[in-house]
């Protein structure tokens, strides 16, 4: 819970820059704030007498692939947070594991059976829900903002591909730390090449927001490792679901976006889809 509510700290860091800033270098800022902590976290887990151990990888070609997935769905999040509610960016977001589940059949080879396969038309209906082209009250008016809709969707689907490439690089024996680092350096590469063109000079007000991007969402990752790493997957999972409370909450004191009684239906319906298939997950599991 703590996690969910300091990723949604970082949304409102990102929300309050206004798109002032070009995304490529929030994006830039996010990684670069973000790679001391965790470096020096990783470090000091490290075995002594080989530190560097934390930065060694067996497949440079896996961190590539999982940096771009991880880039282009941090890109729709921010596009998203600039241009449309946070709870309505979150919302979307949740429709993660509904591809995550639908992209499992043709690259990882699973099976999915009728029941999660419903679940996930399911959650979409609640997209549309949300949705409601031709709606101009609640968050419905995410329907006319149709590119920042798209991108937040296509970022739910990159970063799904994120966690499937993550999966493969588990089997494969890569450590958790360097799948971090790794992404976060390379992250600041990419970002860094991509803000050059649109460089804007930060004020001191929205350097301290950079950083705050970066900080937060480095504390963020650091409580959600260590509560899959202390507790039960399957308990700990759905707390993950706070995180449109918080969003909600800091979208209506902040800027005043109320969502309305479709838009609860919505996310509701989104969320319900993503708990049954979290839940079928689990009955699986405890068969094998």
């Amino acid at each position: 819970m703590g996690a969910a509510a300091t990723f949604a700290l970082a949304a409102v860091a990102v929300k309050l820059l206004g798109g002032a800033v070009p995304v490529m270098q929030v994006i830039l800022c996010r990684n670069l704030f973000a790679i001391p902590p965790l470096l020096a976290l990783a470090l000091w887990q490290a075995p002594r007498g080989n530190r560097l151990s934390v930065l060694a990888t067996r497949n440079p070609w896996a961190h590539a692939q999982r940096t771009l997935y991880g880039l282009v769905g941090m890109f729709g999040s921010f596009y998203g947070y600039i241009h449309l509610p946070m709870a309505m960016v979150t919302a979307l977001g949740f429709t993660m594991p509904l591809f995550l589940t639908a992209l499992s059949v043709p690259l990882l080879g699973e099976k999915v059976g009728w029941r999660r396969s419903c679940a996930v038309l399911v959650g979409f209906c609640g997209v549309l829900l949300m949705l409601r082209p031709g709606a101009g009250d609640g968050m419905g008016e995410g329907a006319l903002h149709l590119p920042a809709t798209l991108a937040v969707l296509a970022g739910a689907v990159a970063w799904a591909l994120a966690m499937i490439t993550i999966r493969r690089m588990g089997e494969q024996g890569e450590s958790g730390s360097a799948i971090v680092l790794w992404f976060a350096i390379g992250g600041a590469l990419v970002g860094g090449l991509g803000a050059i063109p649109g460089w804007v000079w930060p004020t001191p007000g929205q350097w301290a927001l950079l950083a705050a991007v970066g900080l937060v969402s480095s504390l963020a990752q650091l409580l959600m490792t260590a509560a899959y790493r202390s507790g039960d997957t399957t308990l700990i999972a759905p707390f993950e679901y706070s995180g449109i409370l918080w969003t909600m909450s800091f979208g209506m004191l902040l800027w005043g976006e109320m969502p309305d009684g479709w838009d609860f239906a919505g996310i509701a319906v989104l969320v319900a889809s993503g708990l049954y298939i979290w839940h079928r997950e689990v009955r699986r599991g405890v068969k094998r």
